[in-house]
């Protein structure tokens, strides 16, 4: 019988792999990959959440896990941590100019 749990529930299992993902994208020049991005963004743009799987299809889909998909998911995280920030300032400069 092959255990089925949720991604979230493998991870401690399998960092492991997450680390040798992470050191692959170092080499090839991504100098602040990390095993922690590398999750996201496989929660976010690969299994889009925390879906049931098998230990083994977790490990392939992080050894599957292109340049292509890492880098278009650091590009949509930065874009929306500056409209983080955007938000932020014209909050805090609106109360300024309301206040002052």
């Amino acid at each position: 019988m092959e255990i089925v749990q949720t991604v979230s529930e493998w991870k401690p299992m399998i960092l492991p792999t997450l680390e040798s993902k992470a050191n692959e994208f170092q080499m090839m020049g991504y100098s602040r990959a990390n095993p922690d991005e590398v999750w996201d963004c496989l929660v976010k743009k690969v299994w889009k959440g925390d879906p049931e799987k098998r230990i083994y299809e977790v490990v392939q889909d992080i050894f599957h896990l292109g340049s292509g998909t890492y880098i278009s998911y650091l590009t949509v995280e930065a874009y929306q941590d500056d409209d983080l920030f955007a938000s932020i300032s014209a909050l805090t400069l609106g109360e300024q100019e309301e206040g002052g």
